[in-house]
């Protein structure tokens, strides 16, 4: 597994967003960008957080940030979760998991003693030439702008 730092380049990413678009990493060079990875689709925690990026998006974007979401969904699924919460950004379907195994948040996970396999939560903050600013491993849910904001010191 990828055990990605801070200075560290950011892996390239090449995958469909809901509308079944080709999103790269390198589209966003010029720009900072807050790659956050969740669990699912429609899950509370994941709603919670994809609804706090939404509420916040405007001024995000005002800071010079552009948000993306990556799960193992389906495009349709992102469709769907993107309706429902009227979320304006990219979410990425990663069903191979190439993006959250090139990220290193492809873990094993337990849950009631029970082990699997899932996606753990971290936002990745990555700088306007592609290296990775800050990582975030306990993400605030309700409050992952403002977690971000704290860490790169804007002041909204």
């Amino acid at each position: 597994m990828t055990t990605l730092q801070i200075g560290d380049k950011a892996p390239a990413i090449e995958a469909r967003n809901q509308h079944g678009e080709i999103i790269r990493l390198s589209d966003f060079k010029g720009r900072k960008v807050i790659l956050y990875f969740y669990p699912k689709d429609n899950t509370p925690g994941c709603t919670t957080e994809a609804c706090n990026f939404r509420d916040n998006y405007q001024s995000l974007i005002d800071e010079g940030f552009e948000v993306i979401g990556v799960s193992i969904d389906s495009e349709q699924s992102h469709q769907k979760f993107i309706a429902k919460f009227e979320l304006p950004f990219n979410l990425l379907a990663d069903e191979d998991k190439k993006i959250v195994t090139d990220y290193g948040v492809w873990v094993e996970k337990n849950m009631y003693g029970k082990k699997y396999m899932g996606t753990a939560r971290t936002t990745f903050v990555i700088n306007e030439e592609g290296f990775i600013d800050h990582i975030i491993k306990k993400v605030d849910n309700k409050n992952a702008s403002q977690q971000i904001r704290n860490l790169v010191g804007t002041k909204n």
